[in-house]
């Protein structure tokens, strides 16, 4: 077994990632890209503040005459709700689209309705082909590669789309961020737009076909870019972006619950994050969560030491929410004693959009095409 080494300033190490390294301090390569980005993307001050008012003003300007300024996608999760929120406060015409997969949990379906409720926004829900759906995550779970929340993310960006351009909207507001998403780690992940990867595996494990299921490619990204000029925007990187004053913020707006952490809003999300990554590819992703926030000046390193140090999940909820995914996608005990002692794979190990067009070959064709 390796030595286990640990940045001196986050609290990522090198378990299970090999593209980590340290300098001569004993800082890692994300610290010190993270701080070098921050100069361009990250702008908590009056700087940002312009910059927020400048986008504003050029989102509402084409807006006028439209039914909406922006589109966002609501998870129910910290990001995407503070950030509706914002939108509230600024006073945009949003539409809010959200993705139930039948795995948001209970406290999340609660805080979508009451931050829906307070809004006011105009609230769109898609439900995909819930047996297409289930049978594509059973099969990333056979095809047991990193990602598995691919199909989520794939549906979501999808449907987005699909709403954009039905209603003539450019700009989508995304929750996207760098104070709690500076640092996240670059092994053991894909593109969830790679619609070849996610139509092999489909291919090769899957019982059922996709054709109910909105999906998008990256290519189809690009085109859609080029011809609706759509644009996706990170306004909370323009504000002093704080994960427990977001928190308050939204419970005095709305009576807004916490979750618990990073991402844990929805059952499947919460399985593939505390079970899936740390069982199968060894990969803790609190590591990158509270390194980011050590970065953004939101948690000393001690801070999240301590907090790493605490147990991923409780064993009894964690048997429970085991026993919804398998329910609900459809695996025996047999299958996913199977699936979790299987030797891991990556998404390469299946065929890629890489394989067929190049993704630097796409962003080639995109720089010509906005000359």
């Amino acid at each position: 077994m390796k030595e286990l080494v640990r940045c001196t300033h986050c609290i990522m190490d090198n378990s299970s990632d090999d593209t980590i390294t340290f300098d001569a301090d004993g800082v890692c390569n994300y610290c010190t890209q993270a701080y070098i980005q921050m100069k361009t993307t990250y702008f908590p001050n009056d700087i940002g503040k312009a910059k927020l008012e400048q986008m504003l003003k050029e989102v509402k300007a084409y807006g006028k005459g439209k039914p909406y300024d922006c589109i966002m996608g609501l998870s129910g999760g910290l990001d995407s709700s503070y950030l509706a929120y914002l939108g509230h406060l600024w006073d945009l015409r949003v539409l809010a689209v959200h993705v139930d997969d039948g795995f948001d949990t209970e406290i999340s379906k609660q805080n979508l309705k009451k931050l829906v409720k307070k809004t006011g926004f105009d609230y769109k829900t898609i439900k995909p082909d819930e047996k297409q759906y289930n049978a594509l995550n059973k099969a990333y779970f056979k095809a047991g590669v990193p990602n598995a929340a691919v199909p989520q993310d794939n549906v979501l960006l999808a449907f987005l789309h699909k709403c954009a351009k039905k209603y003539k909207i450019k700009y989508f507001f995304s929750g996207g961020n760098f104070a709690l998403e500076c640092i996240l780690q670059r092994g053991n992940t894909h593109d969830a737009h790679d619609l070849v990867n996610i139509k092999d595996i489909n291919k090769k494990f899957g019982t059922e076909n996709i054709d109910k299921l909105e999906t998008i490619s990256t290519l189809q990204r690009y085109i859609d870019r080029y011809i609706y000029g759509m644009q996706s925007l990170r306004p909370l990187n323009y504000i002093d972006y704080n994960r427990d004053r977001a928190f308050k913020e939204l419970e005095d707006f709305c009576g807004y619950q916490y979750y618990g952490r990073k991402h844990l809003e929805n059952s499947l999300t919460e399985f593939i994050q505390l079970y899936w990554f740390p069982h199968k590819f060894g990969v803790d992703k609190r590591t990158s969560h509270l390194s980011s926030m050590i970065v953004s000046g939101q948690m000393t390193r001690k801070e999240a030491l301590k907090e790493l140090q605490k147990p991923l999940y409780e064993e009894e909820l964690m048997t429970e929410c085991i026993k919804l995914i398998k329910t609900k996608i459809g695996i025996s005990d047999e299958e996913f004693v199977e699936i979790m002692s299987s030797p891991p794979k990556q998404h390469i190990d299946y065929k890629t959009q890489d394989d067929l067009l190049h993704i630097r070959l796409l962003k080639k064709i995109w720089h010509i095409l906005k000359r």
